[in-house]
């Protein structure tokens, strides 16, 4: 075939050859390895158990068979069974680990510290053994071991200047080598390694007295790991070929994690962590910037990763509001940074934020209705008819923005952004009217000790919220007529629809009849306004009388 393409039998053959491949030279290769350490490991145990050999004789031959395996794989490498010599190079440096581990913890040949050493240079040795091959596996191998050894070695002790020491330079040679290998996966093992490591130490030795310590090597192993975009290769075609994993994800879970840590730490205060969450703003506001500038015009991940570090900003900053402030200053924070949010999305054509504008929004939404608890001394001018103003006009500019920048798929939630205008409208209306008349209610019986003027006050209640639906259902119509949006006088027709019934069903036997009366009449009036203006067919809404056939045809 000349077209270089494969016949589907051929695809389904290569399928099950790569499968059986898979197994044959990755998996069988890991379970041999394993077999093969654990068979040495069992080997020493005898030896010590039997003393068949001195202790020093077993150390010295688990070091000549682990250096002679490594010297013997380049045998095999050479004649072009590369995988195969990348497993022997895994015993091998398996049993040197294993080896320098038994000679501390087994037979107390050596220090701590000189163990210590002697696996810290094996590591090393798998590192530039890893760079002179451009082997990813043996790298592999030297993580895995790099974070074994002071777990192999540990004592029990807290050691935390040695033990972040060590692990912040592991990272770093780690960083070091990606930067020249587009190895990039080994920056998520790299990363958890060492939230591992760290997780586990600060449950078992965190203190607060050593606080300033802990937190130079939390923001330490932070910055490690959120510099990790900007030395990547500038060479595209070695780490922008697709989604990238590593540098979508690993900016996320290193963010929480560094928050996460700061919080333990910080807990109760919250002024301090509040500055924490700011300035963790700062910092991702300013890798985006960098990151933008130093890659330039690139695929779409790198736009991606742009705006995911921009994400990881507002994230910090919608954290910050709550610790900082307090009652409604939450919720006027969130409903602003919405706002900014959407116009930073509109203006730079970005769909990614809008979704974050969109979180915060119903977070500032929910909080408004649901959890803020507002204590009014004055009509209009308040905190709550104030925050309410806030999401009115952030709802009234998504319409207006949406008529023009809204998508197909993004019209639905235009309309539901209209009928959310509204209805916060209404519902700021009518609790304005409920607190007044409560205030007039309570002040009235405290001066007269009557409840029968308190009771006239309620009817005069119910009767503005009729008066105030009705008001603003009939402006409402107005305004559809005046734009000929069908979508708003649908909503007038609803709002009216539900007065109505308010008003036979409440008002006609529970106001008294001066309200009463106010109410019919005032719903007729509107009733019969409306009516008019649809049967003057202002908005040519009735369908066209049929034209004559004898007219056609004369015509």
């Amino acid at each position: 075939m000349t077209s270089g393409m494969p016949a589907p039998a051929q695809v389904s053959r290569g399928s099950s050859g790569d499968l059986e491949g898979k197994i044959g030279k990755l998996w069988f290769s890991w379970i041999g390895i394993f077999a093969i350490l654990a068979g040495v490991a069992y080997f020493l145990k005898y030896a010590f158990d039997s003393n068949l050999i001195g202790e020093g004789g077993r150390v010295a031959i688990g070091l000549v068979l682990g250096i002679a395996v490594i010297l013997g794989s380049e045998f095999f490498r050479r004649k072009g069974s590369v995988f195969f010599s990348y497993s022997l190079k895994a015993v091998g440096i398996g049993t040197l680990y294993l080896s320098f581990w038994g000679a501390f913890q087994m037979y107390h040949l050596i220090q701590a510290d000189v163990a210590f050493i002697a696996m810290a240079l094996v590591t090393a040795f798998t590192i530039v053994l890893a760079l002179t091959q451009d082997a990813e596996i043996l790298a592999l191998y030297a993580i895995i071991g790099g974070f074994l050894t002071p777990l192999a070695l540990s004592t029990g002790q807290n050691q935390e200047a040695v033990f972040f020491s060590y692990v912040g330079l592991l990272d770093l040679a780690i960083l070091a080598m990606v930067k020249f290998k587009p190895w990039r996966r080994l920056l998520v093992c790299s990363f958890i390694g060492t939230a591992v490591m760290y997780g586990g130490w600060f449950d078992k030795f965190y203190a607060p007295e050593a606080r300033q310590m802990t937190l130079l090597f939390t923001v330490f192993f932070g910055a490690i790991f959120a510099v990790v975009p900007l030395l990547t290769p500038l060479t595209s075609s070695r780490w922008f070929k697709g989604f990238s994993v590593t540098l979508t994800f690993l900016p996320l879970f290193n963010a929480a994690g560094l928050f996460l840590a700061l919080y333990a730490m910080y807990e109760h205060e919250t002024v301090t962590l509040t500055w924490y969450a700011l300035a963790l703003a700062a910092v991702y506001l300013g890798i985006s910037s960098q990151f933008k500038r130093r890659v330039g015009s690139q695929p779409e991940v790198v736009k991606v990763i742009n705006l995911l570090h921009i994400a990881i900003a507002i994230a910090f900053i919608t954290i910050a509001i709550p610790l900082k402030l307090n009652s409604h200053w939450i919720t006027i924070g969130w409903l602003i940074e919405s706002a900014v949010l959407l116009f930073v999305a509109v203006k730079t054509q970005t769909s990614f934020l809008r979704y974050f504008a969109g979180v915060t929004l119903t977070l500032g939404i929910f909080r408004l209705l649901v959890v803020d608890n507002f204590q009014t001394n004055t009509l209009i001018f308040n905190a709550r008819f104030a925050t309410y103003l806030v999401a009115i006009a952030i709802m009234a500019g998504i319409v207006a923005a949406g008529e023009r920048y809204a998508s197909a798929r993004e019209k639905p939630f235009v309309k539901m952004a209209g009928v959310a205008l509204n209805l916060l409208a209404l519902l700021a209306l009518t609790l304005e009217a409920r607190d007044y008349f409560s205030h007039q209610i309570t002040l009235r019986y405290e001066q007269t000790q009557d409840y029968t003027t308190s009771r006239q006050l309620q009817v005069a209640q119910d009767f503005s919220y009729s008066a105030i639906w009705l008001l603003y259902g009939a402006g409402l119509m107005a305004v559809g007529f005046w734009k000929r949006l069908g979508f708003l006088r649908w909503q007038a027709l609803v709002l009216v629809a539900f007065t109505i019934g308010k008003v036979f069903i409440y008002d006609a036997s529970n106001l008294q009849k001066g309200y009463r009366i106010l109410s019919f009449i005032a719903l007729g009036v509107v009733l019969l306004a409306i009516s008019y203006a649809y049967q003057k067919d202002w908005l040519k809404l009735s369908p066209r009388p049929a034209t004559d056939p004898d007219q056609r045809t004369s015509a």
